[in-house]
């Protein structure tokens, strides 16, 4: 049987995840993954790509989700109020992947934090209560800042057979923590099953198979010092994990179909399969 090993959530979009042993599975994801986002002057969104850094800021929503708390190395930390949007807060226009969206500015004291730990002008945004985000592939549905989809899945299986192949190679393993999971599953022997679940329950959410996870140079990030570290893993997953439109795949998206509170040790389901 297949079960849940890890539930981890990113509130900031590019920043540390925060793992937790059970939450609240939303039409929009784990609870808070990619909510806010730090772009620049500009309001186009900052990624590991070309702000490693970004890994080692770690989020933490407070408790009562009222405010969050910034944390970086040689820093001290930032706890804020969380601007939400019912209020008067101010909508600004901000654009990922040359969409744009509407955000709610989190206010100068994140703006001054963020921009001191990377170096650049950065604001953070969020966002707002009237967001309506379409995700596409199989199974459309939302998310907030996310790259596409809302949850994403990867099984042990999976990153024990990408070791097997680098280690051969002479190179050294990479942790699961550089493709920045939502759901970690082990039981499966075969590694890659994650590719052709098309439905799945856990706890009482429900998920729907949207598209692979194709893989960019994030994952050529150490998470744990923010510098990059390459060529691994994307020079071990070319020569087994090419898509014909381009790229490597490596773990799977999904969309929330019924949300729920899945917990650390629950079943992982698959109700439904395809082929490919």
């Amino acid at each position: 049987m297949a079960t849940v090993v890890e539930l981890i959530s990113y509130p900031v979009k590019g920043c540390a995840g925060t793992p937790a042993a059970s939450v609240e599975l939303t039409r929009a994801g784990l609870a808070h993954d990619r909510s806010f986002m730090v772009v620049g002057e500009d309001g186009v969104f900052r990624s590991q790509r070309t702000d490693p850094t970004l890994a080692v800021i770690r989020p933490e929503v407070g408790a009562k989700g009222t405010e969050l708390t910034l944390s970086a190395p040689g820093i001290a930390p930032l706890t804020y109020e969380i601007a939400y949007g019912t209020g008067s807060a101010a909508r600004v226009g901000v654009e990922m992947f040359g969409t744009p969206y509407r955000a709610v500015d989190q206010g100068e004291a994140a703006a001054g934090w963020l921009s001191e730990v990377l170096g650049a002008p950065s604001r953070l945004v969020r966002v707002p209560p009237e967001h309506d985000r379409v995700t596409d592939g199989c199974t459309p549905g939302t998310s907030g800042f996310a790259d596409s989809s809302a949850v994403h899945v990867l099984s042990l299986a999976s990153l024990d057979d990408l070791n097997s192949r680098i280690t051969a190679a002479g190179r050294a393993p990479v942790a699961m923590e550089r493709f920045r999971p939502n759901i970690v599953v082990d039981g499966w022997r075969e590694p890659q099953t994650e590719d052709r679940a098309r439905r799945i329950t856990l706890g009482d959410g429900e998920l729907g198979f949207t598209k692979l996870a194709v893989r960019c140079a994030v994952t050529l990030v150490d998470q744990r010092t923010g510098t990059k570290a390459g060529p691994e893993p994307l020079r071990t997953l070319a020569s087994y994990r090419r898509i014909p439109e381009g790229g490597v795949a490596f773990g799977a998206k999904f969309s929330v179909l019924r949300t729920g509170r899945p917990a650390v040790g629950d079943a992982f389901n698959v109700t439904a399969w395809g082929t490919d």
